[in-house]
């Protein structure tokens, strides 16, 4: 049958525009986890606002290490973006093929994307707990990435799988309404009948994908408190006079930690800055991803091309 060339420069230009966004936002992610991991009672936070996070970067003259954990978040990014998006692609073109169907209804559009934010989240669930504890680490302390990983158990590498899973609705309610909004504005700006290779303006990918983004993060919230809670690095990690292992963080604990020290507001702790770093990291990722591409196609194409052509020769040879 071959490979899936449509899906595999879908996943590619996906998976450049997730590299380049998680990069560029990388310290606004670090102070949003720092201050979003912190479960303590009103009295007793370190950091009272998000800035607070920063500044303490900056009064200890370590504002480089706003970048702790970079490598990892950017291999965990653009593995899950290059699977989340082949994924996504390839069904949603073995869906329309099989049905017969000219255009993906919004249901169907659902499952294929949380099918496909599930196998994502399993395969990438590893990399995603390293990096949180990487970023949420002392400022200046923290492991690399197989430090972390083999300090425990590979069982507590998987932490917060549970609600990695139950997050694949944020995806898929973040691409079902871009897609169906895109296909819309494509509809409506379509002038000819002939079937050519549109694509939204770099504008118009962005404000559809702020739009689709705030939208799953406020429907989600709470569960991606918790998590960030769950994965982070202990507060005592970084002392080396107490090397014991911490107990597990389960999901029933951490709610009623959340509940007990910070009340039914603590479940949208750090909420605005969560909007603000995944509204415009994803609108960013879906913006490079909708420019490149029709380019990464055309690359695809002519490797292709190269590849045929060499191997018609080397058989004539």
């Amino acid at each position: 049958m071959g490979v899936d060339l449509e899906s595999v420069s879908e996943a590619t230009s996906g998976a450049i525009g997730s590299l380049l966004s998680t990069t560029l936002l990388y310290p606004l992610d670090t102070c949003k986890t720092k201050y979003q991991a912190e479960a303590r009672a009103h009295g007793q936070q370190k950091y009272r606002k998000l800035t607070d996070v920063l500044w303490e970067a900056i009064s200890t003259r370590q504002v480089l290490s706003l970048y702790q954990g970079l490598g990892t978040k950017n291999l965990q990014s653009f593995i899950s973006q290059f699977v989340y998006f082949y994924g996504y692609s390839y069904f949603k073109r073995l869906y329309l093929e099989k049905s017969g169907f000219k255009k993906i209804g919004t249901k169907a559009n659902l499952i294929i994307a949380a099918a496909a934010g599930a196998c994502t989240a399993v395969i990438t669930q590893p990399l995603d707990t390293a990096s949180s504890r990487m970023q949420t680490s002392a400022f200046g302390k923290s492991k690399g990435l197989w430090e972390t990983l083999t300090k425990d158990s590979w069982s507590d590498a998987f932490d917060g799988l549970g609600i990695s899973l139950l997050l694949t609705s944020n995806p898929a309610i973040q691409y079902t309404v871009f897609d169906q909004l895109k296909q819309r504005l494509l509809m409506t700006n379509k002038n000819s009948a002939e079937k050519t290779a549109i694509t939204l303006s770099a504008f118009s990918a962005f404000v559809l994908g702020a739009l689709s983004k705030s939208i799953a993060t406020f429907l989600t919230y709470p569960a991606i408190r918790c998590k960030v809670v769950i994965q982070a690095a202990d507060s005592d990690d970084d002392d080396t006079k107490k090397p014991q292992r911490k107990s597990k963080k389960t999901i029933s604990a951490v709610i009623c930690a959340i509940w007990k020290r910070e009340g039914i507001f603590g479940f949208f702790k750090g909420l605005h800055a969560q909007i603000l770093k995944t509204v415009l990291s994803s609108a960013l990722l879906l913006m490079i991803k909708e420019k490149i591409a029709a380019t990464t196609w055309v690359l695809i194409l002519a490797i292709r091309r190269y590849l045929f052509v060499t191997r018609g020769k080397l058989k004539s040879a």
